[in-house]
C-alpha cells in the first residue's frame, strides 16, 4: 500500500530510458557535451542598485572578415573602378583642355572685336558707362571690351563656345562660334578621327566660323524688334550693295563646301594666279572678282596659309530653298578657319580682321554694270522659278490624290448600294474596262 502511494504522489523517481545506439536521428545529439553551467559572478552593489554583469560575446571566424575574404576576389570591381576613375580623369582633363583652348582664341580676338565693334559679348553695358555721351562713351565702351577678355565667350557645351559683338556701321552684328574637338571622350574622338580618313563630311577638328550680318534691311527676321528699333535704323544709312555670291575656298575642302552649301553651288570655279595654289575662286563673274579680291585680302590668305576654310560673301541661303520666302536674298560674310594646334593666332588676325571691315569695302565697290547685274538677277529668278514649278507639281500631285480618293469612295458607295450579284457583275466591268486600257496603251507603244 506505501509503494503504491508513492507512485502516485512522486515519491518515487522514473527510470530514464537511453538512447539506442542504433538510432541514426539522435546520432549528432549523441556525443555532444552537457552544456556547462553558467559561472556565478560576484556582483558589486552600487548607489543604483544592484546589477548583472554582461555576459562576454565568443566571436568566431564569422565576424572575422578579412580572415574569410581577401581583395583577390574582387578583381572585377577593381577593374570596374579603375576604369570609370580614368574615364572621369580623362574627361576632366579634356574639358579643361577645351576651355584653355578656347579662352586663348578669345585672348586672341577680343582686340580686334572691341577695334571694331561697341559691344563684344553677350554681357550688357554698365550703367555708369551708358550714361555717357560721344566720344567719352566710345572710348569706354572700347576699354570695357577689353577688359571682358575671354569673358565674351559662353560656354554652350563641352565642345561648342560662341561670342556675340554689335554696334557698327553697315553691321548688324557678328556672330561666332568655335567648334572644338571632343577631347573630354577621348574613346569618340578617336572614332570620330578614324571616320574622317575614310569620309571628307565626317571630321573632328578645332574650328572658328563667323558669320557677319551686314544691314540689308531683313536683320528683323533674325533679331527680336526692340522699342526704338525702327526709327533708329530709319536714320541709319543701310549697307546697300548688289547680291551676288564670291568665296576663295581651301581646294582640300571645296568638294564638300559645294555639297555642303547651295549658295557657292551656283557659282563657277575658277583659279586665279594671284592666289596661292591651295586656295581658288568661286565666283558668278570675273568682274566681281576683280573687285573684291584686293592685295589686303591675298595677303591675308597668304597669312592664315592652310588654316584657312573659306571666305565666302553671299546672298542666298546655305540650305536649298524650298519656298519662295527662304530664296529671298539676305547677305551675309563668313569665314571658317582651323585653330592652329600651338595657339599662335597671328597668320589668323588678318583675315580675320579683314571680314570685320569687308562691309565698308562692300558698299563702295560692289555695284556692278548692268550686264553683269542682269545676269545676276536671272540666277536668282531661275531658283524662283524652280521652286514655283516644284510646288505647282506638288498641288498638282495633291490634287490628283484628292480626286482618286474621291472617285474611289463614290466607287465603294455604288458598290454597297448592289446585292452580291450585282456587284458581282460590277467588278467584271472593271476588270475588262483595265483590260481594254492596257491594250490600248500597248498598241499605241507598237
Amino acid at each position: 500500500m506505501a509503494q503504491v502511494l508513492k507512485d502516485l504522489f512522486g515519491g518515487g523517481k522514473a527510470a530514464e530510458t537511453p538512447i539506442p545506439a542504433g538510432d541514426s536521428d539522435f546520432a549528432d545529439f549523441a556525443g555532444a557535451p552537457e552544456p556547462a553551467p553558467a559561472a556565478n559572478v560576484p556582483v558589486s552593489p552600487t548607489l543604483e542598485g544592484t546589477g548583472a554583469a554582461p555576459t562576454a560575446r565568443t566571436y568566431t571566424k564569422w565576424y572575422r572578415i578579412h580572415e574569410r575574404h581577401s581583395l583577390s576576389e574582387f578583381k572585377a570591381e577593381g577593374l570596374i573602378l579603375g576604369c570609370i576613375a580614368v574615364i572621369v580623369i580623362l574627361h576632366l582633363i579634356g574639358s579643361r583642355l577645351n576651355r584653355s583652348k578656347a579662352r586663348k582664341w578669345a585672348k586672341a580676338h577680343v582686340a580686334p572685336l572691341a577695334a571694331e565693334f561697341a559691344l563684344v559679348g553677350f554681357d550688357s553695358v554698365p550703367a555708369p558707362i551708358a550714361d555717357k555721351m560721344g566720344d567719352e562713351l566710345i572710348q569706354a565702351l572700347a576699354d570695357e571690351n577689353a577688359r571682358r577678355g575671354e569673358s565674351i565667350l559662353r560656354e554652350k557645351s563641352l565642345y561648342e563656345f560662341a561670342t556675340y559683338a554689335t554696334g557698327r556701321q553697315n553691321v548688324a552684328f557678328v556672330d561666332i562660334k568655335l567648334t572644338l574637338k571632343k577631347r573630354f571622350n577621348p574613346v569618340q574622338t578617336l572614332i570620330e578621327t578614324v571616320i574622317g580618313f575614310f569620309s571628307d563630311g565626317f571630321t573632328s577638328e578645332d574650328t572658328a566660323e563667323a558669320i557677319l550680318y551686314p544691314f540689308d534691311g531683313l536683320e528683323a527676321a533674325t533679331v527680336p524688334g526692340l522699342p526704338g528699333a525702327a526709327e533708329l535704323r530709319a536714320k541709319e544709312t543701310k549697307s546697300t550693295y548688289d547680291g551676288f555670291v564670291w568665296a576663295i575656298v581651301n581646294k582640300e575642302r571645296m568638294k564638300q563646301v559645294r555639297e555642303d552649301r547651295f549658295d557657292v553651288s551656283i557659282t563657277t570655279t575658277k583659279d586665279n594666279v594671284k592666289l596661292p595654289n591651295w586656295l581658288t575662286v568661286m565666283t558668278e563673274s570675273a568682274e566681281i572678282t576683280n573687285a573684291l579680291l584686293t592685295p589686303e585680302l591675298i595677303k591675308a590668305a597668304e597669312a592664315a596659309g592652310e588654316l584657312l576654310d573659306y571666305f565666302i560673301v553671299t546672298d542666298q541661303p546655305v540650305d536649298r530653298p524650298k519656298t519662295i520666302n527662304e530664296s529671298k536674298p539676305r547677305k551675309r560674310i563668313y569665314l571658317k578657319y582651323h585653330l592652329p594646334s600651338n595657339d599662335d593666332y597671328e597668320p589668323l588676325l588678318p583675315i580675320f580682321k579683314y571680314l570685320l571691315q569687308a562691309p565698308d569695302q562692300l558698299v563702295q565697290v560692289a555695284h556692278f554694270r548692268p550686264e553683269v547685274s542682269r545676269k545676276l538677277r536671272q540666277a536668282r529668278e531661275e531658283t524662283v522659278r524652280q521652286i514655283q514649278k516644284a510646288e505647282e507639281e506638288e498641288k498638282a500631285e495633291e490634287r490628283a490624290l484628292e480626286r482618286e480618293r474621291a472617285k474611289k469612295a463614290k466607287r465603294d458607295q455604288e458598290l454597297s448600294a448592289l446585292d452580291a450579284k450585282a456587284q458581282k457583275k460590277y467588278l467584271e466591268r472593271e476588270r475588262e474596262k483595265e483590260l481594254r486600257k492596257s491594250m490600248k496603251k500597248q498598241t499605241a507603244r507598237m
